[in-house]
């Protein structure tokens, strides 16, 4: 079993930055893929950026890619996204996510491939 928790969301201004953290328990941390996903009202989850266990391979999803960053830091069993240049499409309640795997690979992957789920923080971005 894994326990996750998000934090780090809030409102902000078009431009503006947020860095959102996701503190897990449980099993071993470095042995799971993390992601994170999004979803806004009357949309689908969808994936946002995944690492590999080791936070060496990222990847992102197009709408996020150069303006997001993916880290994490196996130290502290602790999961990171840095937004920056917020757009208010960005506005959704952000999840983190974890995915037993025995390769140090990233890639994306749908939401129902996940195994454990954060409870969610709302990032609301105003134009």
């Amino acid at each position: 079993q894994v326990q996750l928790v998000e934090s780090g969301g809030g409102l902000v201004q078009a431009g503006d930055s947020l860095r959102l953290s996701c503190a897990a328990s449980g099993r071993t941390f470095s042995s799971f893929l993390m992601a994170w996903f999004r979803q806004a009202p009357g949309n689908e989850r969808e994936f946002v950026a995944a690492i590999s266990r080791s936070g060496g391979s990222t990847t992102y999803a197009n709408p996020v890619k150069g303006r997001f960053t993916i880290s994490r830091d196996n130290a502290k069993n602790t999961l990171y996204l840095q937004m920056n240049n917020l757009k208010p499409e960005d506005t959704a309640v952000y999840y983190c996510a974890s995915k037993s795997s025995p390769l140090d690979i990233s890639a994306y992957f749908p939401a129902n491939s996940m195994n454990y789920w954060g409870q969610g923080t709302q990032v609301t971005v105003s134009s």
